[in-house]
């Protein structure tokens, strides 16, 4: 009886582990900041720390060519509203581009590498081979991955 309520307590642990992943890898209904927002942006740019997955929300300041060389990248520059600003490279061979103005707002989930103007964010999109966390971009309510 034992092992049987062992076994029971162990499915429904990882049961709640894979919803919760699921659930935190969902673009939150109001376009939210649940990875850390302008704060954890802020603290990866003052201590020059690249790679971490960031969901913030922002004003689109100015839109950029196309970065052609490999993948195609969507390019545009946001300014959070701490007033830091940072580019956006949105992967166009994995996701739809989005139809973008200056003064657009949107909120965003992707991967943030340092550099000195401020940082850059990628990975707005799905990984089609799985091994990387999903980003995405939403915009006039509708999301972009």
């Amino acid at each position: 009886m034992n092992r049987r309520w062992l076994s029971l307590a162990v499915l429904l642990l990882l049961a709640l582990a894979y919803g919760y992943q699921k659930w935190s890898n969902t673009p939150s209904a109001g376009g939210g900041t649940s990875l850390g927002g302008d704060e954890a942006i802020l603290d990866a740019f003052e201590r020059q720390r690249s790679g971490i997955m960031v969901e913030s929300a922002g004003r689109v300041v100015r839109t950029l060519p196309d970065d052609l060389e490999g993948s195609r990248h969507q390019r545009f520059i946001v300014r959070l509203e701490s007033g830091h600003t940072l580019l956006l490279s949105h992967n166009i061979d994995l996701a739809p581009r989005i139809p973008l103005a200056q003064s657009d707002e949107l909120s965003f989930r992707g991967q943030y590498e340092w550099n000195e103007r401020g940082g850059v964010v990628h990975w707005t999109h799905h990984d089609p081979d799985g091994s990387h966390p999903g980003g995405w971009i939403r915009h006039r309510d509708e999301l972009y991955e």
